[in-house]
């Protein structure tokens, strides 16, 4: 009897390295005609904008002229535009500060037990769904000499020229932004605090913490990707806001009102120097990509800390 041995079975060959390289590598071709609409859409446009930024052209005389770094350095020499930028820095900076201080007191307000914060989260983030401009045309009247303000502060001697003053005009400006967006960023705060587990706020506060003390070392540092959403969208907002200043103000009384965004108009649209607009544009440009930057560098170690 001859006794056949056992072949042992043969191993799946393996995957030529080639062809796992040509599986593992992405289709990015699947994304050119996305790229290439993009290019003619948005970037092709940009740099013909940016170019035009070194021109001295109106914006309707089919020729002009190449200025070079004439029409930058016009921008800070013209003490409009710097006051401009001072402007917009300032109204950013107040916007992002009082807002989200406002947003995170609304939050931990209507997350509270009460029978009442549904109703009162819908009635905070109401004005935020109006479109700005019609906010800011309801607030003119309400501003306005004769109107209901300075009706009800009017017999405590407190109606004031909100609107026309150049002192309080501007600060008249982030009252009513507050006003509109501070629902905006509780609802975001709202949401990070409804992801902090129960279970951890009730165990600090057995360990004997009181209310500030629990928000400070517990609700604070796991809120802080909320906090880095709500200040990354309220700078940028406000360093590009134009709806609001435009329709209460229109820039005024005279340019104590003015940000990069109004000027920007008035100069391209009133003025026809659509070179030297461009280049106002093209620092706004500049101011919002470092603030964000520099905001997300910050605010990013802070959570990684944190974490």
């Amino acid at each position: 009897m001859t006794i056949t041995p056992l072949r042992r079975p043969r191993a799946a060959p393996a995957t030529p390295p080639r062809t796992r390289r040509h599986r593992a590598a992405p289709p990015w071709w699947f994304a050119a005609p996305a790229l290439v609409l993009f290019a003619f859409v948005v970037l092709i446009p940009s740099a013909r904008g940016v170019y035009y930024a070194f021109t001295d052209w109106d914006g309707l005389s089919p020729g002009f002229s190449f200025v070079g770094l004439g029409n930058f350095g016009d921008v800070f020499d013209d003490p409009d535009a710097r006051a401009a930028i001072g402007h917009t820095v300032l109204i950013a900076v107040a916007v992002t500060v009082v807002q989200n201080g406002v947003g995170l007191l609304l939050a931990l307000g209507v997350n509270s037990i009460i029978r009442s914060r549904n109703v009162l989260r819908v009635l905070f983030f109401a004005p935020a769904v109006v479109t700005p401009i019609v906010t800011a045309y309801l607030w003119r009247n309400l501003l306005g000499p004769e109107g209901a303000v300075n009706a009800l502060l009017g017999p405590f001697g407190l109606d004031r020229n909100w609107l026309g003053d150049p002192d309080l005009a501007l600060w008249s400006i982030v009252a009513v932004i507050v006003w509109q967006f501070a629902g905006y960023s509780m609802v975001i705060f709202v949401a990070g605090l409804q992801s902090i587990p129960r279970e951890v706020t009730e165990a600090a506060a057995i360990d004997g913490a009181g209310p500030v003390r629990r928000f400070w070392y517990v609700t604070r540092p796991l809120l802080a990707p909320a906090i880095t959403i709500n200040l990354m969208l309220s700078i940028i907002g406000g360093i590009k806001l134009f709806d609001q200043v435009w329709a209460l103000t229109g820039g005024g009384p005279g340019h104590a009102t003015d940000t990069l965004s109004t000027l920007i108009y008035k100069d391209a649209f009133t003025l026809g120097e659509f070179g030297y607009s461009i280049a106002l544009a093209v620092v706004l440009t500049i101011i919002v990509a470092v603030a964000s930057a520099g905001q997300y560098a910050v605010l990013s170690r802070k959570e990684a800390g944190i974490s």
